[in-house]
């Protein structure tokens, strides 16, 4: 494991627009996990750790992309039909075994390479798709008006030999992985998982299923966190329910430090006297409180421990989403070594009124219902308030008013996000 230095996080200043505060962090991380080879079957959503580079064409080979038959262009009349012999039959993966001669078509099927031509000359360089044509006897006639070249592939047309395929960084997907089988790679080098522990803070705060008691509640965010990690890949280990207790807060982040390469919670790092977290962090290390401009959300506490990072995020439910997806989200990802870049964003059309400040971006929960003049329509999902976790079940995902946006009118174009660009 890479540890940063205890300052990476340190930052002077008011409230930050969360773009400021990314690019700051961007600046300063690296990648922790090590690399290791796996094979294809395994790297699914695994971030690649180097370039691969083509050796060889994709296809290997010029072949017809339709069942039909091989001709030369020059060949074909320009006024009528034209009629050919049949001199042969090339399948995939066989060949003609002879150079196919001018005047002559043979019967070819998809994916079947082109024949050659005689005397090392060109090959033929149209195919007819058969249901264009008409047989006679043991010849072919072809209707004039194809264009020359029609259905026929060109050897690295997907992939020329040589050609950088896929980018170090990249988080590897279904077409990612084909794509690599295709030019025979039967494994990658990747960067193994990002392991990161979990865990809750307070005496209010009981495991589900256990017998809650007066004035406690249920941990939700645990749960949360440990999914949205799980989405990026991340190995989690769920550390549980820590007591309001300074050194045994220490003691477990002291811990699990050794061997994970980021901590994350959420509540418990202000300033109250039962707010243990921030000195317990700071005995191992080094917290710093950022102040976001950002809605819902309020500081988060970025630190060190022992080398490992420590991500302290909101208390209301809402907040934990929010502040993860924006601030989290990206941080994570450039220590696992993937390429972070913004997630994209959505016109729709506003089915609402909304009012805000000025200086901080804002994220009003939204579901899509229909369209109106073209978009789609974007109606508020539950109540706003930050401890509203039913809210975000009830959307599709985020509008976003910019940091100097005053609001929205209904019927306004506004930006969308939704969850399926950040939640994977």
């Amino acid at each position: 494991m890479v540890q940063l230095t205890d300052d990476c996080f340190a930052f002077e200043g008011g409230l930050l627009p969360v773009d400021t505060a990314l690019d700051r962090v961007r600046s300063r991380l690296r990648a922790v996990t090590p690399v290791e080879a796996q094979p294809l079957d395994a790297t699914l959503g695994r971030v690649l750790a180097q370039d691969v580079v083509a050796g060889i064409d994709v296809p290997p080979h010029d072949n017809s992309a339709v069942d039909g038959w091989a001709v030369f262009a020059d060949d074909l009349a320009q006024d009528g039909d034209t009629r050919l012999p049949v001199g042969g039959r090339v399948a995939a993966g066989q060949r003609l075994g002879r150079p196919q001669r001018r005047g002559e078509t043979i019967r070819i099927f998809t994916g079947a390479p082109m024949p050659k031509g005689a005397d090392g000359g060109p090959g033929p360089d149209t195919v007819f798709m058969q249901e264009d044509c008409r047989t006679d006897g043991d010849a072919v006639l072809f209707p004039p008006g194809i264009r020359r070249g029609a259905n026929r592939r060109f050897a690295g047309e997907d992939v020329e030999a040589g050609s950088t395929i896929l980018r170090a960084g990249r988080r590897l997907g279904p077409p990612d992985i084909g794509l690599a089988a295709s030019i025979g790679l039967t494994a990658l080098p990747v960067r193994a998982p990002l392991r990161v522990a979990v865990f809750s803070t307070g005496d209010e705060v009981r495991e589900p299923g256990s017998e809650r008691g007066e004035g406690a509640i249920y941990d939700s965010n645990r749960f949360t966190l440990k999914a949205l990690l799980r989405g990026l890949g991340c190995v989690v280990t769920d550390l549980g329910i820590l007591a309001d207790d300074r050194e045994v807060i220490r003691a477990a982040l002291a811990a699990a430090a050794d061997g994970h390469d980021a901590l994350i919670t959420s509540g418990g790092v202000s300033t109250g006297e039962e707010d243990h977290v921030r000195a317990a962090v700071e005995a191992e290390g080094r917290l710093d409180a950022w102040r976001l401009a950002i809605k819902p959300g309020r500081p988060v506490a970025l630190g060190v421990v022992r080398g490992t990072a420590f991500l302290g995020l909101p208390g209301n439910p809402v907040a934990v989403v929010v502040t993860f997806l924006h601030l989290a989200r990206p941080i994570l990802l450039a220590l696992a070594g993937a390429e972070v870049t913004a997630p994209r964003r959505f016109p729709v059309r506003a089915g609402f009124g909304y009012r805000k400040k000025a200086g901080r971006r804002e994220y009003v929960r939204v579901r899509l219902d229909g369209e109106s003049d073209g978009l789609p329509l974007a109606r508020r999902a539950g109540s706003e308030g930050a401890g509203v976790l039913s809210s975000l079940v009830a959307a599709d995902g985020l509008v976003e008013l910019g940091d100097d946006t005053l609001g929205l009118s209904e019927g306004d174009a506004a930006a969308y996000l939704p969850f399926s660009e950040v939640m994977r």
